[in-house]
């Protein structure tokens, strides 16, 4: 009957110590596995987050265009003029585009009273959410 044994070292007379290659196999496999299962919860974590970021923001960027409104009586020429004016400290950063630059304004429509040059913003990103719909559309 054969019998697995270790290596002994011939100077010390002591087995050899260490891993067998189907041990490390072995615990590859397990970590490999346990990533396989971690993975996709953490992409949609992520995606999940950037969504609700991008909602935070229009809605923070649409409240500030309101209170413009509300105050001037017309809308702003452009985004920046909320800034400038202290309506907001700073754009936000677009999730979707890492920029602050790609938000894309729209024009009050002709039926309105009030005038000026953004009623409304969007992302500029064609990026889709998770419901399958254009980010841009938000």
């Amino acid at each position: 009957m054969l019998t697995h044994r270790r290596p002994i070292l011939p100077a010390t007379g002591q087995p050899q110590r260490g891993f067998t290659l189907i041990e490390l196999i072995v615990v590859l496999a397990i970590v490999a596995l346990l990533t396989s299962i971690a993975a996709p919860r953490l992409f949609g974590s992520v995606e999940r987050a950037r969504e609700v970021s991008l909602r935070s923001s229009l809605t923070v960027m649409r409240e500030a265009i309101d209170r413009f409104a509300a105050d001037r009586g017309r809308y702003p020429e452009d985004i920046d003029t909320l800034v400038t004016l202290r309506y907001l400290r700073a754009l936000p950063e677009d999730p979707y585009t890492g920029r602050r630059d790609t938000w894309v304004p729209l024009a009050p429509p002709p039926d309105l009273p009030l005038q000026g040059g953004v009623y409304d913003v969007r992302s500029g990103s064609a990026a889709r959410g998770r419901d399958g719909q254009l980010v841009a559309d938000w």
